[in-house]
């Protein structure tokens, strides 16, 4: 599944935060990331209710929500560069000060980058999904994901890395891989192949491939 990354330009006010969780809802729909949905929208409106605090409503900002490796990262962009975000410890009985503390309570990390030109206030959150680490743009690792995708549209029960409902554990996609594995054998099996010998050449080419690649 590519994820692509987006982006909306608004105006930091009150009313523009329902529709900033709506279009976060939709997105991490069509993601396959729905379990994500009410930490990133509470993510999106305390960092915009930042902005309209600190920094003053009708502040031209950005909402931009992309993957960053298997975290889902959100990022909030306005032109002040001084007004920093800070952890504050909130009265009990206070209105305010708390935002921070809920993003930071919520997510595996956040942060502030300052730029030229705009300081972006981000935070991330762990998906779950698989990441290959170091595999970059390798086409083998392409075809498999696009199969598993393919695989579970044939079998609705089938739960591959990317499409399963809540936070797919590795074991639970590692299960996914070994059962379209399986079907393949059983494949060969019944047209008469030699399993064994299809295994081992399967295991040749990978331990090649892992060399030629240095790893």
């Amino acid at each position: 599944m590519v994820r692509t990354p987006w982006t909306v330009e608004f105006t930091a006010r009150e009313e523009e935060v329902a529709a900033l969780r709506r279009r976060v809802r939709e997105h991490l729909g069509s993601w396959g990331l729905r379990d994500l949905v009410d930490e990133a929208q509470l993510c999106v409106s305390e960092l915009v209710a930042n902005v309209i605090t600190h920094v003053g409503a009708g502040t031209p900002t950005t909402l931009a929500v992309l993957m960053n490796g298997s975290s889902l990262r959100i990022e909030v962009h306005d032109p002040d560069t001084r007004a920093l975000p800070t952890l504050v410890a909130a009265e009990v009985d206070g209105e305010g000060g708390r935002g921070m503390a809920l993003v930071e309570a919520i997510t595996d990390r956040w942060g502030v980058q300052l730029r030229e030109d705009r300081k972006v206030t981000w935070c991330e959150l762990a998906t779950g999904l698989l990441e290959f680490a170091g595999d970059g743009h390798d086409p083998s690792v392409t075809r498999a994901e696009a199969l598993l995708n393919m695989y579970a549209t044939l079998r609705p029960q089938f739960c591959s890395y990317e499409r399963g409902p809540g936070r797919v554990s590795r074991a639970v996609a590692e299960e996914s891989v070994i059962d379209v594995i399986t079907d393949f054998l059983r494949w060969l099996r019944a047209h008469g192949c030699d399993v064994e010998e299809v295994l081992d050449h399967a295991q040749s080419r990978f331990e090649t491939a892992l060399s030629a690649s240095g790893r």
